[in-house]
């Protein structure tokens, strides 16, 4: 008989379950009880009562374990000294959207060489996220393939569905069983109609095709998530001006949501250019002075180093701590940005 199915396929690799990668990387009280006041502390923030700024700053991309470790004990430092002003959180992403091909993300590759090793992506993405957590900071991801979250949910306080997959009805229905709030980025041309609706989606109960924490094919029946907020990334024109803040307060109202919502400094809102996030970030501090409520945080792309650098065929050459994704901002610029916002965010909060 004429072979009729994996025409197109030249290999598929069985993975370790996610029971099993959970054996072997558990979680102990001290992770968990900095995942879930992560989540706790968004919550509050979300729905008003906790007055400080979110913060998810971070890598744009990992793609070196040993320089985000670095990065995680710097950020730790400004987590617990400016608790009071700023709820900190750092940015781990694994998994990279491409308009068309390239480097998909530590998970997908984290060799940088073209084997796709994903079960080393996905021991160590793992392992990364628990050392993290230790150091006190809960982390925050963009979930790109539905069967990553089985894998390390669990070590995430924020999860993002991004610009390129909010119309997917897939990623709607992951976020609906998401255990965390997740955060829903306008679409790439900065409509924003279409990250309301994914809210709105997610927020209901859905049943779906994934997989079980044994790996076997199941229907997963979710309960909703309640926790879903727009997060504002910028289109064809930035749309962090006060302007756009208030359209998009309208439109939240108008689909019976919360108007508390994020801002990205970079992508779009900044140009992909590294300088100008802190044009951004300080427009953000300004309308926050002036009275602004629903604004409740922010992202920022940082790194080790500035800027970002090509990809080269020897992994070897690249530079310690410079992104190989979209830029990112220093870290020096980074802790002078964060305790800026820290003043001004004391000065809000003591006035009320």
């Amino acid at each position: 008989m004429e072979q009729l199915h994996d025409l197109r396929v030249s290999r598929i690799k069985r993975l370790s379950s996610p029971r099993t990668l959970k054996e072997q990387l558990p979680v102990d009280d001290p992770v968990a009880s900095t995942v879930s006041s992560g989540r706790r502390e968004i919550e509050n923030i979300m729905n008003g009562t906790d007055r400080r700024l979110l913060v998810i700053v971070g890598p744009c991309s990992i793609h070196n374990v040993d320089s985000a470790l670095d990065y995680a004990k710097r950020l730790s430092v400004l987590r617990t000294a400016l608790q009071q002003e700023l709820c900190i959180m750092m940015r781990v992403y694994f998994e990279k959207p491409r308009t068309t091909v390239g480097w998909k993300g530590f998970i997908n590759d984290p060799h940088l060489d073209d084997s796709y090793d994903i079960e080393h992506g996905l021991y160590y993405a793992r392992k990364l996220l628990i050392d993290i957590n230790k150091m006190g900071i809960p982390a925050a991801t963009e979930f790109l393939d539905p069967i990553t979250p089985q894998y390390v949910a669990d070590v995430l306080s924020w999860a993002a569905i991004g610009a390129r997959t909010i119309e997917s009805q897939t990623h709607r229905q992951m976020a609906s069983g998401l255990s965390m709030p997740v955060g829903f980025k306008n679409s790439t041309d900065g409509r924003l109609g279409v990250a309301v609706d994914a809210i709105r989606s997610a927020m209901h109960p859905h049943s779906f095709l994934g997989i079980d924490q044994d790996g076997f094919s199941s229907v997963i029946t979710t309960k909703g998530n309640p926790c879903g907020h727009l997060v504002l990334r910028g289109g064809v024109t930035p749309n962090y001006d006060a302007k756009s803040i208030a359209e998009a307060e309208v439109l939240l109202e108008k689909a019976g949501l919360t108007q508390f919502l994020l801002v990205d400094c970079s992508h779009a809102n900044s140009g992909k250019k590294h300088s100008q996030q802190l044009k951004v970030w300080e427009n953000i501090l300004s309308q926050k002075a002036a009275g602004n409520r629903s604004i409740a945080g922010v992202m920022i792309e940082s790194n080790i180093c500035s800027g970002n650098q090509p990809f080269p065929e020897d992994p070897e050459k690249l530079r310690y701590g410079v992104s190989i994704t979209d830029e990112c901002i220093s870290w020096e610029e980074t802790e002078r940005m964060l305790r800026q916002g820290a003043e001004v965010m004391e000065k809000i909060i003591s006035e009320t």
